[in-house]
């Protein structure tokens, strides 16, 4: 096996935000606090050791509920435990609760939190450091997560529930798992991950539980800590800030003059509404909105007072879900949490609500962006060597890689530069004598010269088009190994499901991961296995 970091830049598929702060660009320092380092790492401690965290008891009670019915391996049952001590901080990555994890990024968000907890007990070995998933319980489009992709072929589940996608009943994925299966084979792994399928979503009721199961099979020898923030006691550690919301709309406010500082030079990731709260039930998740000097539920009959809505809250927290604005904080209010773990779009929302923090006097935690992986097969670098590609190559846009090899591999090589420069030299010359001579006539001079060069870029294409038809052969298979590599043009970790690595490696996928991410490296790695 072999391991070869390059740099996110370098790869062409992140976002000018996520480039600029990992290169901690003075545009996006007024966005963020600590940077993801050691040195950044030590006064987040100090800053989360001064700020008092009083939900410690409730969070523990909690997870011993959450997990009352789950096989919880002993480092996963310790790691509760001393959630309730003064010196424990958490880590912490989200995700949606997509069908059988959905895309690969699934395992490298999670490998990269625990991997650093380890890293941080080792550079303070006197505290103690828990890697947390927070399952997006609450979250209501299910079409972002009803798929996942397997050998190029989608697996999907139908289904008409509405509401929060957790409580979603398990019911018709006993059909997705028979399609699922005869696409798999009978190999010890296939079997196994029939089996995990067949655990997690026949055998449990709902998707949260489904999810938290597969999960834990994955991860919880690593002591991971699933939280379902779907959850009566935990909501009511947060209804100071819910009522803060609804009554004074502070994320909207703070949120939106972030926004207009940050789009000066980067894309807004989402945009805040005026309330970011959601109103829950089984079968509800719909936005709460205040018109005539009444709370009301998006297209509902649903209503209230003010003191009407606060009783509601004190009675039932559970049916107030922050959106994506909100639900940063819940989690950071409810957590003694010293990092949050994502991939470049979440952590561009992340930079709009520095300010929203600080309002509702909440430490801002670390944002580090998620270890990101391509796998290159045996097979597929000795294609890369026969064709004399690097590993770093494949992230070349398409078009050009083609057109760099076609032009390398010519025997007739044709280049147009100095018929472009000599053309540009004479133009100059001609533009000098129609000044001294009409000056009306420059403009006759300018539309020639843009008529030759264009002619010239035409020429120059029209035998790129036909060296391309003489290196055919080269030319598809450079094709067809990147789009093996990268399919659709983008990450795999996008695209495909941890099951096709799974079926060919077993749990020793998994262990190559552990091994090898390493996530204060702020890199992208590349693993020949």
């Amino acid at each position: 096996m072999k391991v070869t970091n390059i740099s996110f830049k370098n790869t062409g598929f992140f976002s000018k935000a996520m480039i600029d702060y990992l290169e901690q660009s003075p545009k996006l320092q007024p966005f963020y606090g600590n940077f993801p380092n050691i040195e950044g790492f030590k006064n987040q401690l100090e800053q989360k050791r001064n700020f008092s965290n009083s939900h410690r008891k409730t969070l523990v009670s909690v997870l011993k509920n959450q997990y009352k019915n789950s096989k919880t391996s002993e480092a996963t049952q310790q790691n509760i435990e001393i959630l309730a001590s003064e010196n424990t901080f958490t880590v912490t990555t989200g995700h949606q609760l997509n069908l059988f994890t959905g895309p690969l990024y699934f395992l490298y968000k999670i490998v990269s939190t625990i991997n650093l907890c380890e890293e941080l007990q080792t550079q303070f070995p006197k505290e103690n450091f828990v890697p947390v998933y927070w399952m997006a319980t609450e979250d209501h489009d299910f079409e972002e997560i009803n798929f996942f992709n397997f050998d190029g072929k989608k697996v999907q589940w139908n289904s008409h529930q509405t509401g929060g996608v957790g409580r979603f009943s398990t019911e018709g994925l006993d059909h997705v798992l028979e399609v699922f299966s005869e696409h798999l084979g009978t190999s010890k792994n296939a079997e196994y991950l029939t089996q995990l399928f067949r655990e997690a979503y026949i055998e449990h009721n709902n998707l949260a539980e489904a999810t938290r199961y597969i999960a834990n099979e994955l991860f919880g020898s690593y002591g991971l800590v699933i939280v379902d923030g779907d959850d009566s006691e935990l909501k009511r550690e947060f209804i100071p800030y819910v009522t803060k919301e609804l009554t004074e709309q502070f994320s909207f406010k703070n949120t939106s003059k972030t926004i207009k500082s940050l789009e000066e030079d980067y894309k807004i990731q989402v945009n805040p509404r005026e309330i970011n709260l959601f109103y829950l039930t089984d079968i509800l998740r719909e936005r709460i909105v205040l018109e005539n000097g009444f709370y009301k539920v998006n297209d509902t009959e649903i209503s209230w007072s003010l003191e009407e809505l606060k009783k509601e809250i004190n009675d039932f927290p559970e049916r107030f879900s922050p959106n994506v604005i909100l639900r940063p904080l819940y989690q950071e209010v409810i957590l003694p949490n010293l990092c949050y773990i994502g991939g470049g779009g979440e952590l561009a929302y992340w930079l709009e609500l520095k300010s929203v923090f600080e309002e509702a006097g909440i430490p801002f935690p670390i944002l580090l962006l998620r270890n990101s992986v391509q796998v290159v097969s045996e097979k597929q670098a000795k294609k890369l060597r026969r064709l004399e590609l690097s590993i770093q190559d494949i992230f070349i846009k398409q078009n050009t890689l083609i057109q760099q090899k076609v032009l390398d591999n010519s025997e007739n090589k044709v280049d147009f530069t100095q018929q472009k420069q000599f053309l540009k030299e004479q133009f100059e010359k001609l533009s000098v004598l129609a000044e001294k001579t009409d000056v009306s006539f420059i403009g006759a001079v300018k539309a020639q010269e843009r008529k030759q060069q264009k002619g010239l870029d035409n020429l120059e294409k029209r035998w790129l088009r036909a060296e391309k038809r003489r290196q055919k052969d080269l030319v598809d298979r450079i094709t067809l190994l990147q789009n093996e590599i990268l399919p659709n043009q983008s990450l795999e970790e996008r695209q495909r499901n941890f099951s096709e690595y799974y079926l060919e490696y077993g749990v020793d996928f998994i262990k190559v991961l552990k091994e090898n991410l390493h996530p204060l490296q702020l890199k992208f790695t590349i693993l020949e296995l």
